[in-house]
């Protein structure tokens, strides 16, 4: 039960997220840094990309303040994982959230 609202509130907050992508609300150092994130997870680098999210927190907080809390959570659930566990979902799903659309690059 605790675990279903824990998923319920990173897939709300992500989906804020997804959104502000897709609408081209991010900017550019934002979107960087988000995608600088979803490497780290991919290779299961827990505290690199712990410090990218403090570092958004820092130098974007009216940016990404609605929806930085569910990668938040979303880096400590997926660290917290038992290895068999961890077959790359969260990871994948925040991808997904976060690939630029062409014409958006950098």
């Amino acid at each position: 039960s605790f675990q279903k609202q824990v998923c319920n509130d990173i897939g709300r907050r992500l989906t804020v997220l997804e959104d502000a992508w897709a609408q081209g609300k991010l900017s550019a150092p934002v979107r960087k840094r988000m995608s600088l994130l979803v490497q780290e997870l991919q290779q299961q680098h827990w505290d690199a990309a712990d410090e990218i999210h403090r570092s958004l927190m820092v130098d974007h907080v009216n940016e990404v303040s609605q929806w930085m809390v569910g990668v938040k959570r979303l880096i400590a659930e997926t660290r917290n994982l038992p290895d068999a566990a961890r077959d790359g979902s969260a990871e994948t799903e925040l991808k997904s959230e976060t690939e630029t659309e062409p014409g958006q690059e950098e």
